[in-house]
């Protein structure tokens, strides 16, 4: 027995006490909607209504009917609104992948963003690789993520993309750290400091055909998988790296302690 149909049927019956005004508001013919409340009555095992030739009238179960009957109705709109805002992913735990390197400005406009969409979601942040983030968005143990490209994703779907800036980072004692701009070319002889090729194979690849085509080619690629490694190679001397600006860098008026240079690729 569909329950809550018949509580809809009963309802406006009840409100309109004439079968024929209810049977037009629901738009349905009269006998089955007599044959609706005739069903519900046998169900509950009493009877709703006081049919007499001149009016239609609430028995006393059917006024305690009534009001229990509205107040589940309206329970069941509700519940289906709340699942509805689920599937639209206004609601819940989103469990989103970022990259240890994704820069402060960006994950701050990405999770302004999320809250404004949808305020009632509750983000969970993971800060994975692209290759971990691929990985488990094919698992489907994390929803959405932030992934470097070029990547290897069949099957996974794409949104906009987030442009990020790129630059050198040098030691402050490097002889190019007084120039504004610097050019790939020049920095032939210097290492390269690289997130590890396992992390974003495809991004990595594309990373040192930039590189070279632009005249440097790297004798060696040293490996950082995180921020502060990557800054500490570069320190040591004899390395470059290819970065987003991060809090670590003097473009970062805060940050002036890092004796760190970043300048936009030319």
């Amino acid at each position: 027995m569909d329950l809550l149909r018949h509580l809809r049927h009963f309802v406006v019956v009840a409100h309109e006490l004439h079968f024929g005004r209810a049977a037009e508001l629901l738009g349905m013919a009269q006998p089955p909607l007599s044959q609706s409340i005739q069903r519900l009555e046998r169900e509950l095992t009493v009877e709703l209504f006081d049919r007499s030739r001149r009016q239609v009238r609430l028995t006393t179960a059917g006024e305690l009917l009534l009001g229990e009957a509205e107040e589940l109705l309206a329970g069941e709109g509700r519940l289906r609104s709340l699942m509805g805002q689920v599937r639209a992913g206004e609601l819940g735990v989103l469990r989103a992948g970022v990259p240890p390197e994704t820069p402060a400005v960006t994950l701050r406009a990405l999770l302004d963003g999320l809250t404004a969409r949808a305020p009632g979601l509750d983000v969970e942040l993971h800060e994975l690789t692209s290759s971990e983030q691929v990985r488990m968005l094919t698992e489907r143990t994390l929803d959405v993520g932030l992934v470097h490209h070029p990547v290897a994703a069949d099957g996974l779907r794409f949104g906009a993309p987030v442009d990020v800036p790129l630059g050198i980072l040098l030691p402050r004692t490097s002889p190019l750290a007084r120039d504004r701009e610097v050019a790939l070319a020049a920095l032939a002889g210097l290492d390269l400091v690289a997130a590890p090729r396992a992390t974003a194979p495809r991004w990595h690849d594309h990373l040192l055909d930039v590189c070279r085509r632009h005249g440097w080619r790297p004798t060696r690629v040293r490996p950082a998988r995180n921020p502060e490694f990557l800054f500490g190679l570069v320190l040591a001397g004899g390395e470059a790296a290819v970065a987003p600006p991060t809090p670590g860098t003097p473009s970062a008026p805060a940050a002036r302690p890092w004796p760190v240079l970043f300048d936009t690729t030319g």
